[in-house]
């Protein structure tokens, strides 16, 4: 395990966030960084991924470690490195040097953690053999961090701590996900260069992981490049391209400190967009373009995502592909045929920031998700504030299992034209997707160097 060391103007960034965190509560916190799972025996194992609310803290993903923060000081709990270690994985540094390179203020093996346990709250990760251990250790049961209701009482107050600590990201986070995003934005363009040789889905999506590791970054997700972008997360990559397909990539690079980046562009693979493709992008983009533009701190998020819909029923009824006003429509959610799941989310340590803890970090406190159709998969309802960073991805899709399901065909048969939404086979699904900063004045685009408009997408195409 080789680690970098934090030089001191980062160093100074987490000790800043255990100082605000000690602001905010007045008990012991532990957070574990997790282990990997393996794949089929002990030693082949899955790439390793620290939980975000230890990184967000420690700086460094550690395996196997554990941090205590108590009244923002930082202690390290990890063991040394076997004999063995070095054989298989090369020189790894001891306790004592990963505890420098992070500026913990003291560390100890872990045989030592029962002895700093007492009165500490905690966050489960996602290992279940850690989840395990953080019972036993602390002596009570720890349900999944998003069963708020079923939390410990002290560790839901630390989850309502640690959203308002994340949810505004500082200087640092900003920067971090500005190198996300760049890299992104390279990786995108290499698909767009590829897509004119290759033959399969697969092909586009090695162009665009290759940029992702020559800047020594991993994928924040997996990675979405394919021509049946009517399945919204469609991870196989194994459908061969044709001349009237559309490629949706959605495609984001994550830092080696964990900061992400989610971008999702639709271009075609013969380098043109047809008639009919040309339409229903313009469509996205308007709904994409002014949802951006509406962001400012204290509007509602929800608000945005209502926003998108209204723009999208508007074009939909002015091609013909549904029928009514568009208030009336998104009224009944009749845009939701087309359009089913939220405008985006919160961005940053991960991709869908902090949705380990549920809904308590996408929703304001009181608020709850929505029955109705066309908002019960809102992730985020709550108003912006400078230092969000959020996702805007209005799409347009040809979902099967909603198109032809029985209930929503009776229930709004009268709002499409179905023989005008023929028309628009080539179109199996669009998304246009961004990351946005809230700032004291509007929004910065932080992946703005990646064009949306059907003219530069072409002339990438082209390579122009």
């Amino acid at each position: 395990m080789l680690i970098q060391s934090l030089n001191a103007e980062q160093m100074g960034v987490l000790r800043d966030r255990r100082s605000r965190l000690a602001a905010r509560i007045n008990f012991p916190v532990l957070l574990w960084s997790g282990a990997t799972p393996s794949r089929n025996f002990p030693a082949n194992k899955y790439p390793f991924r620290a939980s975000s609310h230890f990184l967000f803290f420690a700086g460094l993903p550690i395996p196997h470690a554990v941090i205590r923060i108590d009244g923002g000081k930082l202690t390290l709990f990890v063991d040394d490195p076997t004999p063995s270690a070095a054989l298989w994985h090369g020189p790894s540094p001891d306790r004592e040097a990963i505890a420098a390179a992070m500026g913990a203020d003291a560390a100890f093996p872990l045989a030592e953690l029962p002895n700093h346990a007492a009165g500490a709250a905690t966050i489960a990760v996602q290992h279940p053999g850690t989840v395990q251990a953080q019972s036993y250790l602390l002596g009570r049961s720890l349900p999944p961090a998003h069963q708020i209701q079923a939390l410990d009482p002290i560790d839901g107050k630390l989850v309502q701590a640690l959203v308002a600590l994340r949810s505004c990201h500082d200087g640092d986070s900003i920067a971090e996900m500005r190198r996300a995003a760049a890299v992104s934005v390279a990786a995108h363009k290499a698909g767009m260069a590829a897509t004119a040789t290759a033959t399969t889905e697969a092909q586009i999506r090695a162009a665009m992981e290759a940029v992702l590791l020559s800047h020594n970054m991993t994928p924040a997700y997996n990675s979405i490049v394919t021509v049946h972008g009517e399945v919204l997360h469609n991870e196989a990559s194994h459908h061969p391209l044709a001349a009237q397909d559309l490629v949706l990539a959605d495609v984001g690079a994550e830092t080696g400190l964990g900061w992400a980046a989610d971008i999702t562009r639709t271009w075609p693979v013969s380098g043109r967009f047809s008639a009919g493709q040309r339409s229903l992008y313009s469509v996205v983009l308007a709904a994409h373009d002014a949802c951006i533009a509406a962001i400012q701190p204290g509007v509602e998020y929800r608000e945005i995502h209502l926003l998108a819909c209204r723009i999208l029923a508007e074009g939909l009824v002015d091609l013909g592909i549904l029928q009514g006003k568009p208030e009336d429509l998104v009224e009944q959610d009749a845009h939701a045929l087309f359009f089913p799941h939220g405008v985006g989310h919160l961005l940053g340590l991960d991709v869908h920031d902090m949705e380990d803890l549920g809904d308590a970090a996408g929703y304001a406190p009181g608020r709850v998700r929505s029955d109705r159709f066309g908002l019960g998969y809102l992730r985020l309802d709550r108003p912006l504030e400078t230092g969000m960073v959020v996702t805007i991805e209005p799409g347009f899709y040809q979902v099967p299992a909603i198109l032809e399901n029985v209930e929503f065909r009776a229930k709004y048969n009268h709002c499409v034209n179905w023989e005008r939404l023929a028309k628009f086979g080539d179109v199996r699904g669009i998304r246009i997707e961004d990351d946005v900063q809230v700032t004291a004045t509007g929004a910065e685009v932080l992946t703005a160097a990646l064009p949306t408009r059907i003219d530069a997408i072409e002339a990438s195409l082209a390579g122009a």
